[in-house]
């Protein structure tokens, strides 16, 4: 099957749909589809073996690290060379538009799927009074579509429930190879908790962006005595959190990847993950294929993958920080029941391979493609 991807973001950049997107074009590519992809501009031109069509833009001024790619007569020369079976859009909002726009005019069937909960988003940047604007734009998108991806069950639920048609779950994935608990390194510890190996360590990894709630982290290393706290990652909210975190022992590592990103999960005590606006949390399954025991929000996507007791720990985000601070205090203080979460928290990490995957998203494509089948947009 020839597929054309339109993406938002795209590598350099990195993120969890990004790491997502990676794993799925090489899948893709290795079972013998071909996959062309419709991206800003980042110097590719070429992944995996699929063709990287790069689009000039500008960066968003609220996230730098985002680019505006504009949509462009000579997206609509490069589908109709490439002859796309179907067109995929990820996350449609600027670029995406022009995957929307092709489909309806060359007829080529068309799936979608959301990533990011950009609503949610909207309070952190102080324009929560046009949730419901954005709410209305998405579901005119999105239901241009014959099949909506969803990354969990509770945003299945969620745009079902704002007028978003034909929704279904896309399963998650993580390198279960990669990411695994055998690449703890004693020096990878030292690193991150700045030489201080024998202290309890915290850890955080994802973009540094006022969503992610990472501010709450701090009173739980204040409550925890000689505890470490290291921030895997960048972004926009960088300054603000260095200068929050500033008399704290709290590293900022900036970004890691592939195995020294693995060793910092392995290496670490406890992953802490405070945001209430994850769609999945792609970084949560990373940390729990290394063994690093979760400590996270009840919201979202989460409670599809952490199981409160028995492979991580979940706190309730209106309680204050009392719960996150209780929850992580037990995980370090209960050695028996953490060694017990960690070896659970593997054993869930590798349920979901990202050839299985992969596999399920291929089975989608297969009938949408071909609408006369059923089984789309079954919901879960």
């Amino acid at each position: 099957m020839r597929i054309a991807v339109f993406t938002e973001t795209f590598l350099p950049k990195v993120d969890g749909i990004v790491t997502r997107l990676r794993h799925t074009i090489d899948h893709l590519q290795r079972s013998g589809d071909q996959v062309l992809v419709f991206a800003p501009d980042g110097g590719l031109t070429e992944y995996k073996g699929a063709q990287v069509y790069g689009v000039s833009g500008f960066p968003l001024p609220l996230y730098p690290e985002l680019k505006l790619a504009l949509p462009r007569p000579a997206i609509g020369y490069a589908l109709e060379e490439f002859r796309p079976d179907l067109i995929h859009v990820v996350n449609p909002a600027v670029l995406g538009l022009a995957g929307i726009f092709y489909s309806k005019v060359m007829q080529i069937p068309l799936i979608a799927s959301y990533h990011t909960h950009l609503p949610q988003y909207l309070q952190h940047y102080g324009l929560g009074m046009l949730e419901g604007v954005l709410w209305e734009l998405l579901k005119a998108g999105h239901n241009q579509a014959r099949l909506n991806l969803c990354t969990s069950s509770a945003m299945v639920q969620e745009l079902s429930a704002h007028g978003i048609e034909r929704v279904d779950l896309w399963q998650r994935g993580v390198d279960t190879e990669l990411f695994h608990p055998e690449r703890a390194s004693w020096e990878m510890r030292s690193h991150l908790s700045q030489q201080h190996p024998d202290s309890p360590l915290l850890l955080y990894v994802g973009r540094l962006s006022a969503e992610k709630e990472i501010e709450r982290i701090k009173p739980i290393l204040e409550a925890i005595p000689n505890a470490r706290l290291a921030l895997v990652g960048d972004g926009p909210h960088r300054l603000a959190l260095e200068k929050y975190f500033e008399k704290t022992p709290t590293y900022f590592v900036g970004y890691l990847a592939g195995q020294e990103l693995a060793s910092a999960f392995a290496s670490a005590d406890a992953f802490i993950f405070p945001s209430r606006t994850e769609t999945l949390g792609l970084v949560l399954l990373e940390a729990m294929a290394a063994g690093c025991p979760v400590v996270a929000c009840r919201s979202g996507g989460i409670t599809d993958i952490v199981t409160d007791g028995v492979n991580g720990y979940l706190f309730d985000p209106n309680l204050g920080d009392r719960g996150a601070i209780t929850a992580t205090q037990r995980l370090l203080e209960q050695r028996e029941e953490r060694e017990i979460i960690r070896q659970n928290a593997r054993k869930e990490a590798e349920r979901w391979g990202w050839a299985a995957c992969t596999r399920q998203l291929q089975r989608y494509y297969m009938t949408v493609s071909r609408p006369h089948e059923q089984g789309v947009g079954s919901g879960v």
